[in-house]
């Protein structure tokens, strides 16, 4: 249900996301914004996932804020609600949960950027790896491979942590651009020592507790099962996920890890959104400092800033987003871009994994993401000025959603130029679902093998 704009409200409550502002409040076009439920439900009726939350912001308030769907495709499940329904966030964690525990140590100066890795876990060096520093991990050039099967060695999660921490080097530290599972999972460990204290209970007192984000948790209670949306039917554990880590890694590592974990509302997102935004301040609260804040959404190698990506106008970001923007993706069907310029953010959370009905639910989550974007920031009448010109959403017209089956040829066709998916395991997910591209020219990047998109 969309959230009723009441113009008079000024406060909101703890929990309950951000303060609610009509689109003219805050220099947005209502009408334009319509676009979104067009755009969501589309996807849903393509079947590319059964619902959706969004959240809209700017200015400090919620302008658009809606659930769409059901959590699962069953007709008797409960109805998408963007305050209550819990998706689990899956690469979101590595900039709301583990980058943002860096950026506090950082503030704190408790750790440098520079500093190499086996400073704090000497079980991690030998060879190369005695070089790898924790900017290098931030920006995922540290040389780690994108994923390992932790999940199909280790018995036990002390024995996962071993096993990220005796990874190889599949490159030279800072020589190119893997994005990296693992290297998120070596800055949740350092958290870890330098804090004294396990990772996700450090981030619910210093950054989920202070902002009022009850909804946002590793390992949700079982009382909270009813509303969490399901994801995976068949996976390699065997049963049905629900209120369980959809990634295989994650799970192996005891739910916590630095790359995914995390479970979270659209309405939550958003306040740690506008905290962003704010240059690291909530209500009064000081969560980080700005200048961390302008440092870490910075790039920094490539299109990578230090933890977060940026926006390229791939990957779902759209192409209006302007040039200081930053966000990240996760591999469930998750999104969060945010625009200082335009001061605003947009938040999109779906169980796509869940049993899709479509042929190519990748294709329809990455287009649908990129029209989210593109709809909000079209929607801004007193930001920076946009192209005239027709725009047509790329869920109108459905590219690649579900083509239809290809006709007999008798020709004998030549392999695809195109390069195939590649990951550890069909059937992981802690390797799979991640951006490796080459960076910009600019840049000398070596280039390496591409993955499933997020």
């Amino acid at each position: 249900m969309l959230r009723v704009i009441l113009t008079a409200m000024t406060m909101t409550h703890t929990g309950d996301g951000l303060p609610v502002k009509s689109p003219t409040e805050v220099g947005m076009s209502g009408t334009r914004l319509g676009a979104i439920e067009r755009v969501i439900e589309r996807g849903i009726k393509a079947g590319g996932y059964p619902g959706a939350s969004v959240v809209v912001g700017r200015k400090g308030a919620a302008v658009f804020e809606k659930g769409f769907g059901k959590l699962s495709w069953s007709s008797t499940s409960t109805a998408v609600d963007a305050q209550r329904t819990i998706y689990d966030v899956a690469s979101l964690s590595k900039v709301v949960g583990t980058t943002t525990a860096i950026m506090i140590l950082f503030d704190e100066k408790k750790i440098g950027l520079d500093d190499p890795v086996v400073n704090y876990i000497p079980t991690f060096g030998g060879g190369d790896k005695d070089r790898v520093t924790i900017r290098q991990l931030l920006t995922h050039t540290s040389g780690l491979p994108a994923g390992r099967d932790i999940w199909r060695i280790a018995q036990t999660p002390l024995e996962a942590r071993a096993l990220v921490l005796n990874t190889p080097l599949e490159g030279r530290p800072g020589a190119q651009y893997i994005y990296s599972d693992l290297g998120a999972d070596v800055l949740g460990l350092i958290v870890e020592v330098v804090a004294s204290e396990p990772l996700d209970k450090f981030l619910t007192r210093r950054v989920f507790d202070p902002l009022g984000m009850n909804e946002t948790f590793y390992r949700p209670a079982d009382s909270l099962r009813y509303r969490i949306a399901p994801t995976e039917v068949t996976p390699p554990r065997g049963y049905p996920l629900r209120g369980e880590v959809h990634d295989e890694n994650a799970y192996a590592l005891g739910g916590v890890a630095g790359h995914a974990g995390l479970f979270s509302t659209a309405a939550d997102l958003s306040v740690f959104a506008q905290m962003m935004l704010n240059g690291g301040e909530y209500n009064g609260v000081q969560i980080i400092s700005k200048p961390t804040v302008e440092l870490f959404t910075s790039r920094a190698f490539g299109h990578r800033a230090l933890g977060w990506d940026t926006a390229e106008g791939d990957y779902g970001s759209g192409r209006y987003l302007g040039p200081t923007a930053y966000g990240h993706t996760g591999f469930t069907g998750t999104s969060m871009w945010i625009d200082p310029e335009r001061e605003m953010f947009v938040i999109l959370l779906t169980n796509r994994v869940h049993a899709a009905r479509a042929l190519r639910p990748a294709k329809v989550i990455s287009d649908v993401r990129a029209d989210l974007s593109d709809a909000a920031v079209l929607s801004v009448l007193d930001g920076p000025k946009l192209a005239s010109g027709k725009r047509t959403f790329r869920a109108d017209r459905e590219v690649g959603w579900n083509p239809p089956p290809r006709r007999a040829s008798r020709r004998r066709h030549r392999p695809s130029k195109h390069h195939t998916i590649a990951s550890a395991s069909s059937k992981s997910r802690a390797s799979s679902s991640k951006k490796t591209t080459s960076s910009k020219k600019s840049t000398p990047v070596k280039k390496t093998t591409t993955k499933k998109s997020r």
